[in-house]
């Protein structure tokens, strides 16, 4: 009996070693398990912190803009031209502006005078030509013949007159009064338009322009971020002020009776 005894105290023992060892296999298993979960959940929870981000460089763009630099310049040939796209038209557009600029501003060459001067030289050398040719192979060249296609003037004249009227609307949607803050913007931005036409005349401002044009969009085209970023900081810093300006300045102008009336 106490063999037997000593037996079925053996095997109890076996089998709660047993248990045991089953026990702490299920608890390692659930606990890598739940680690490899957390793993999981942080892996896929790495592009949610990111995605912030991302979203919030493509919302906070300068003026709010949401399209590609290229699709605000037109997407066309102009914008290619601004842009870069294509260096030997780009240098070539900017080196004639260049040019022109020298002869009219800085060697103070007039317009007509230039006209004049090219049209005596062509036709000089086209009866010239004309003639050398008759002397020695003893027959008229043909001078080509020049006309003006219709369709690019039409264009730029369409264009013109959609970004004129476009223009005209803003400024009436300005002039009625709905918006302050773009009223005394405009008025801002024609004030120190004025200083700097009394700085030059049309024709320095208007190469100025152009050299922008052609230096400022490729240039924040490359820099497109950092400008945006800092852009946003100044953005928020203009608004501080302008509320500060608005609660010492402008909320004590009195209004008149007609608002008392609205209201």
């Amino acid at each position: 009996m106490a063999e037997h005894g000593e037996e079925a105290k053996h095997t109890e023992s076996l089998m709660e070693k047993i248990s045991e060892k089953i026990h702490s296999h299920d608890s390692s298993s659930s606990s890598s398990s739940d680690s490899d979960n957390e793993k999981e959940v942080k892996h896929h929870s790495v592009p949610t912190s990111s995605s912030p981000k991302g979203v919030q460089s493509a919302i906070n763009r300068l003026f709010g803009r949401k399209k590609p630099v290229h699709h605000v310049f037109g997407g066309g040939k102009p914008a290619d031209v601004f842009l870069w796209r294509n260096k030997k038209i780009s240098a070539s557009v900017l080196g004639g502006a260049t040019v022109a600029w020298v002869l009219f501003e800085l060697l103070e060459y007039h317009l007509l005078t230039l006209v004049c001067h090219c049209a005596i030289l062509t036709l000089a050398v086209l009866f010239l030509w004309s003639n050398a040719s008759t002397f020695i192979q003893k027959s008229r060249p043909k001078i080509p013949e020049v006309h003006l296609p219709e369709d690019p003037f039409l264009q730029i004249a369409a264009g013109l007159r959609i970004e004129i009227n476009r223009a005209l609307a803003c400024l009436r949607e300005i002039a009625s009064g709905h918006d302050l803050k773009k009223f005394l913007a405009v008025i801002a931005g024609l004030w120190v338009l004025s200083i700097v036409g009394a700085w030059c005349n049309f024709l320095t401002l208007f190469y100025i322009v152009f050299v922008l044009l052609h230096t400022v969009p490729v240039l924040y085209e490359k820099y497109e971020d950092q400008v945006d970023t800092f852009a946003e900081k100044a953005m928020h810093e203009l608004k501080k002020q302008y509320v500060v300006f608005d609660e010492k300045v402008l909320s004590k102008i009195p209004r008149g009776p007609l608002k008392n009336k609205k209201l």
